[in-house]
């Protein structure tokens, strides 16, 4: 192994460093990656869908007439991601666009019957590798995990929002 380079040790003896490795959103950002992947792959081989034209797939069944940006809103993914999604997945007909009643600008988003049979297909299968990455876990750290979530995705981040 190499001595550390003097050059670098001046720097990070004048720089505060971020340890990556321990960094919670790092941290959390590389897990939920390696899972969307490995879920991706259930949708992505059998109807080459990516990431975020599964994410409005699941969005639109549970929340059918839902806007893209409402989808934009509960995903937490850009505008420009759910656009290019929504448009992907009307070109490929597992989705159908409709105006909003007496709204003409006002579009809203539902799935076809080839996006619900997609939905109905993968779901399922998305499900039960959860439950096998959940399984490492005991009944007691799964709730105190859910609990956890909730309160960085609630407290956590209004305290973040205070400044």
């Amino acid at each position: 192994m190499n001595p550390p380079d003097p050059a670098s040790q001046r720097i990070r003896a004048s720089h505060a460093l971020l340890d990556l490795e321990q960094f919670l959103p790092y941290r959390l950002s590389v897990l939920s990656n390696r899972v969307s992947g490995n879920i991706a792959k259930l949708y992505g081989d059998r109807y080459g869908l990516a990431i975020p034209e599964w994410r409005v797939i699941t969005i639109l069944a549970l929340y059918p007439g839902s806007s893209a940006s409402e989808v934009s809103d509960r995903t937490a993914m850009d505008k420009v991601a759910v656009s290019r999604a929504v448009a992907r997945l009307l070109e490929r007909g597992f989705i159908k666009r409709e105006t909003h009643g007496d709204d003409r600008r006002r579009s809203v988003l539902a799935l076809s019957a080839a996006g619900f049979e997609v939905y109905e297909t993968i779901a399922p299968l998305v499900i039960e590798i959860t439950r096998k990455l959940m399984s490492v876990l005991s009944e007691e750290e799964e709730q105190l995990l859910e609990k956890l979530i909730l309160r960085l995705a609630g407290d956590g981040l209004q305290r973040m929002d205070e400044g």
